[in-house]
């Protein structure tokens, strides 16, 4: 092998070596830099993203009743259902908003009826505040099954479901609530039922030989139902501090309306709603337990329909 000095280089070669070892050079201190900024940007991205552990108050209160959270199943049922409602953004933002409207109207039904404030909770963790169907066909803010909300009082047909009225489905859930307390002497235990039904619950009771929701094994949406309510309480009762940072400005204004008594029948809902005032999506907007473009009324029952105050809501012209 040839022994080269740089003395015996040519010009042109330690040019070009030269050149060669500035870029490389130059490689080196922008990849360095280059990897400063990366680390800075990342450390920057990841400050902005950072997923933390909801906190679990040392003491939690449902429907008057404590939480067992020193029994460590228990306390990780909450813990679960706290993860799932406080990264479940969507729903509990709609939920924030929705409650806004809907708590007021609840709230006075509850307490009318002696039954603890907590339980507006349950109406969140069975509809999220909405007239939804389930694929069982369980309907409106309370998930009435036809059956269940028939004996309980609402009228439930083709043309009038009352499982769609807030205020009669939720003095219907008062009922079925303070059947479900006498039999089994507690609110959580009545809550479970409202989810499992009362038979349910009572045959599980028996069979496992414990009237304790806690002691009981349940299928996995009962086992789930009374910490998910907990957690949604605590959840909507401190917003702030799970993330939830919404103004008033934000909130779904609750419904300013005056009533008409309606007593006959109503060949064309559309032409009623026009006499009124209003048309006919508005009218079914306000009064959804109206089920069909007409009302035979054949026994000439009252019924009360909400109309909006003027003013109140921005009527959409027709083209």
């Amino acid at each position: 092998m040839k022994n080269y000095s740089l003395t015996k280089l040519k010009p042109v070669h330690f040019f070009a070596s030269g050149t060669a070892l500035t870029i490389l050079l130059f490689v080196l201190i922008f990849g360095f830099q280059s990897n400063i900024n990366n680390d800075d940007d990342k450390n920057q991205s990841s400050s902005q993203f950072i997923i933390t552990q909801p906190e679990i108050p040392d003491e939690v209160y449902l429907f008057g009743e404590k939480l067992p959270l020193e029994n460590f199943e228990v306390y990780e049922r909450l813990d679960r259902e706290m993860i799932v409602n406080a990264y479940w953004h969507s729903a509990t933002i709609l939920a924030l908003k929705r409650a806004n409207r809907w708590f007021p109207v609840i709230e006075p039904i509850l307490k009318k009826n002696n039954i603890p404030d907590d339980f507006k909770y349950l109406a969140v963790a069975e509809s999220n505040l909405e007239n939804v169907v389930s694929p069982a066909g369980a309907t409106g803010f309370w998930q009435f099954i036809k059956s269940a909300a028939v004996k309980y009082g609402l009228e439930v047909n083709d043309e009038v479901d009352e499982r769609y009225d807030v205020e009669k489905s939720t003095e219907a859930a008062c009922r079925y609530l303070k059947d479900a307390y006498q039999k089994f002497g507690s609110w959580t235990m009545a809550a479970a039922a409202y989810n499992a039904g009362i038979n349910g619950i009572d045959k599980w009771s028996s069979l496992q030989k414990t009237n304790n929701y806690y002691n009981l094994v349940l299928g996995i949406e009962t086992s789930r139902y009374i910490a998910r309510v907990a957690a949604i309480k605590i959840i909507m009762e401190n917003p702030e501090k799970y993330g939830f940072s919404l103004a008033e400005k934000d909130l779904y204004k609750p419904l300013k309306y005056k009533e008409v008594v309606l007593d006959s029948s109503v060949s064309d809902f559309a032409n009623y709603a026009s006499s009124l005032g209003i048309n006919y999506k508005t009218l079914k907007l306000y009064n959804p337990w109206l089920r069909d473009t007409l009302l035979k009324n054949k026994e000439g029952k009252k019924y009360v329909i909400k109309i909006p105050e003027e003013g109140s809501i921005k009527l959409i012209g027709e083209n």
